[in-house]
């Protein structure tokens, strides 16, 4: 099954590249890369082709002008240069473990999307990180991460859980079901019936309420937390605004009772670029 990755930046080459790194040793080979990048310098162009060039990983630089925070419309720039049937969406500050795009294509199935989430390092464990750390899974290691500043704590079962385990903890577990952009994937016909990411929205909950709408259609959610792996590596978030967020609840409250399956605000606004 050949899957189609998105992921989003914006001027983290540094956290980019080892997120990079780690793709490159992914057990599902059979992916395409797409870099939705929502304005970065060409310190990001630098790092994505060098990477290329090192891995032989096929990755498309989708880039606009950097005019704010508009990831939703670079997200849905990105979708209209997908290649095939399946969509995988993360970010550039996420690092996936090897079995990453694995779980999520063994996992897919019709008319659902999954929903999978992601192990937050401190600063002082995201800086430690070294290639060789992602190259050999190291830097999956509970063992490792603790002696590299990770703290205990319940939410690291994530790392250690079993097959078996991941399986059970993935029915029982009481966190909702919401599509998580740093780490979900849903089929490109059902992105493309809901037209894709509402560009009204700034950060803040513009994930999940795209994944409001894929429910609206009829796709259930269905979760990938124990077994689809990512760590997220720390970094500030300037962009964080209280009036934002409440503007972008109000939105998605909205799509919910109103029962919202199209925006009208998504991927039809923009003309399909050709494939080079």
């Amino acid at each position: 099954m050949k899957l189609s990755v998105i992921m989003t930046t914006y001027n983290s080459p540094e956290w980019l590249e080892k997120v990079l790194w780690g793709y490159s040793v992914q057990s599902h080979e059979d992916f395409e890369m797409i870099i939705g990048d929502d304005g970065s310098t060409k310190e990001t162009q630098e790092v994505i082709d060098r990477i290329r060039d090192e891995t032989g990983m096929k990755i498309k630089h989708v880039w606009q002008e950097d005019k704010g925070f508009r990831k939703c419309r670079i997200l849905n720039k990105s979708i209209l240069e997908v290649e095939s049937e399946y969509v995988v969406f993360t970010d550039g500050d996420c690092i996936p473990r090897k079995d990453f795009l694995e779980v999520h294509a063994r996992e897919a199935e019709p008319n659902k999307y999954l929903s999978g989430g992601y192990h937050k390092l401190p600063m002082s464990t995201s800086k430690a990180i070294t290639k060789d750390d992602i190259i050999s899974g190291r830097c999956f290691d509970l063992k490792w991460l603790k002696a590299n500043g990770l703290k205990s704590s319940h939410k690291n079962s994530k790392l250690t859980a079993t097959p078996l385990k991941a399986k059970i903890f993935n029915a029982l577990t009481p966190t909702a079901c919401n599509f998580k952009g740093s780490n979900g994937s849903a089929w490109l016909k059902d992105i493309l019936a809901v037209n894709g990411f509402d560009e009204r929205m700034p950060w803040g909950g513009l994930d999940r309420e795209f994944g409001v709408r894929l429910t609206n259609i009829g796709i259930k959610p269905k979760h990938v937390r124990y077994n689809a792996i990512v760590i997220h590596l720390d970094h500030k978030r300037g962009y964080k605004d209280p009036e934002l967020v409440a503007a972008n609840k109000a939105l998605r409250v909205d799509s919910e009772k109103q029962g919202i399956t199209r925006t009208t605000h998504g991927i039809e606004q923009l003309s399909r670029p050709a494939h080079n």
